[in-house]
């Protein structure tokens, strides 16, 4: 957003909305509960819940905050509002750092190579110091960069009566982001020149440091398969799940007081482009991936696909040119052949995130129509958390599409996402609050 949209905007503290508060707090503690309970019962699938869903939130807040940074380097003026939605939903960085600890516990029942050593060969890169180290510090300093981001960002938007007109700690936190205040127009200026020096950098800090960090956390689960553009896959598969966060949260607000008025017919329906743009290179990326590794049918690089989609969609029947030939010329279509390992798990995330937006969202008037593209974002975020339960589930767990699917996981999935709308709805509504323009 350029100066000239924020020089208007202001803070407006209200009240946490009821009951939705505390509807989000029962779920943190049924989380809480599910969690300390599954350590005691069947710690292996706790701790592959809490890795699931600490990857989808993370790259899902920090996805939010790259947008963020992308419509300052482009000094894009139509996302208004939806520009401080992004910020909201990037609030969690902070929390997603934390959890990084909490993690380390777990990582026995993770990692192959720390409960029974690297395979010969990646000794030096799968080893513990290098690998918590590593992630760690990259979660450290994007969390550092995206602060300073957020409190450049939000800063003007706190001056005069706003920092007053809270209490407790939100208004402690107001008076210390807005110390040393020059006035409104410098403090602009200000915000926009800060904002595009960390923008490149958070942008830049996060295509490398994301993508080392899931090579890590994700597909060293498997360790002796590899792909170059995993990271980027997965990255990306944040931004669009952050895109899809953004157009549901706006086609929710869409007649909230103050705010509804400027999430515009054309706001939303440019946010559904880019839901519907992002789905597509998506699946892009997920194909040319696919494909590079299906046609060089080599076994460390097939395993990876074959214990996720089944037989249906991988090669394994023959090494030669001929061999291949002659077993695919009578290939034909069976359905039974999506029961075995995650066949149909998978078949559900494609049609979450490809299928179903790229076809409802193809004409103009659903991407401008509330009650269709806050629907089909809604399936698309569902969409990406069955995705990351599909990357990860199945490198420990083989063969059983509803591993995931018990009380354990899903009560543990319920509380992420009660802690998720939590920090969204304080750091929204309290501190600093969702900046509108003055004349609303």
């Amino acid at each position: 957003m350029s100066a000239s949209v924020t020089a208007f905007e202001k803070a407006t503290p209200r009240s946490l909305p009821q009951p939705l508060t505390s509807i989000c707090a029962v779920l943190v503690a049924v989380g809480i509960g599910a969690f300390f309970y599954g350590l005691s019962s069947d710690p292996q699938s706790t701790w592959l819940a809490f890795h699931t869903n600490f990857i989808y939130y993370g790259v899902l807040s920090q996805a939010s905050l790259v947008l963020c940074c992308a419509f300052v380097l482009v000094s894009a003026r139509w996302p208004g509002p939806l520009r401080r939605i992004a910020e909201g939903l990037a609030a969690w960085i902070p929390i997603s750092l934390l959890l990084s600890l909490v993690g380390y516990f777990g990582g026995d029942y993770l990692f192959e190579w720390l409960r029974e050593g690297a395979v010969h060969g990646k000794e030096p890169w799968l080893n513990a110091t290098r690998f918590y180290a590593t992630d760690i510090g990259v979660l450290t300093v994007l969390t550092l960069l995206s602060l300073a981001f957020l409190r450049a960002s939000a800063r003007p938007t706190l001056g005069g009566d706003a920092a007053s007109s809270m209490s407790g700690f939100a208004r402690s936190m107001a008076e210390r982001w807005t110390a040393g205040w020059r006035g409104d127009a410098e403090e602009r200026e200000a915000s926009a020149a800060r904002t595009a020096v960390l923008a490149p950098i958070i942008v830049m800090v996060f295509a490398i440091g994301y993508s080392i960090f899931i090579f890590d956390q994700v597909m060293s689960m498997e360790q002796t398969w590899y792909s170059n553009l995993f990271g980027a896959y997965v990255s990306w598969g944040g931004i669009l799940s952050a895109v899809a966060a953004i157009a549901l949260i706006s086609v929710l607000y869409r007649n909230a007081p103050g705010i509804g008025e400027h999430i515009t017919e054309d706001r939303v329906h440019d946010i559904g482009k880019l839901l519907f743009a992002f789905s597509i290179f998506w699946m892009y990326l997920f194909f040319a991936q696919y494909l590079v590794i299906w046609y060089g049918n080599l076994p460390e690089e097939t395993q990876f696909f074959y214990d996720r989609l089944g037989p249906q969609f991988v090669n394994d029947k023959g090494s030669s040119v001929l061999e291949w030939a002659l077993a695919w010329s009578d290939w034909n279509w069976r359905w039974e052949r999506l029961d075995q390992n995650y066949g149909w798990l998978s078949m559900t995330v494609w049609a979450c995130i490809w299928i179903i937006p790229f076809w409802v969202l193809l004409g103009a008037k659903p991407k401008k129509t509330s009650w269709i593209l806050g629907p089909v974002a809604a399936i698309v975020l569902l969409g990406f958390w069955l995705e990351r339960n599909l990357l990860i589930w199945p490198s420990v767990i083989k063969d059983d599409n509803a591993a995931f699917y018990q009380p354990i996981p899903i009560a543990i999935a319920l509380g992420f996402l009660g802690a998720y709308a939590l920090v969204f709805l304080i750091y929204t509504r309290i501190f600093p609050t969702l900046a509108l323009p003055e004349s609303s």
